[in-house]
């Protein structure tokens, strides 16, 4: 879990701190759906190895934004979903998304 007293003081620091990598964004994006299971995120995510999945699922679970549970059956059975703080981040992704759309936009235009 994130210790309070080693966050920036600025709040949009702090948005970085969690969320900074590009695969996080896509992670949360792909979250904002619903739960996926661990293959259905590589799979949606692309060029994504398994070792940086799994370490930045880790990541985002010990700061609060995801919550991963095990299903106890054969083989093993792991979903991953936006906790609330996860869920938050919603209107930062859709301002992102309509920010590169508009973008696109631009460029084709010109």
């Amino acid at each position: 879990m994130v210790d309070v007293n080693t966050l920036p003081a600025c709040p949009v620091e702090t948005t970085l701190t969690l969320i900074s990598d590009k695969w996080k964004v896509l992670i949360i994006r792909d979250l904002l759906g619903g739960t996926r299971r661990f293959s259905e995120l590589r799979r949606s995510i692309g060029r994504i190895s398994q070792k940086v999945l799994t370490s930045n699922l880790r990541q985002m679970e010990d700061d609060g934004l995801i919550h991963r549970k095990v299903y106890a059956e054969v083989p093993p059975r792991v979903e991953y979903s936006l906790t609330d703080t996860g869920q938050s981040l919603k209107p930062v992704i859709d301002a992102m998304w309509n920010w590169g759309e508009g973008y696109k936009a631009k460029l084709t235009a010109n």
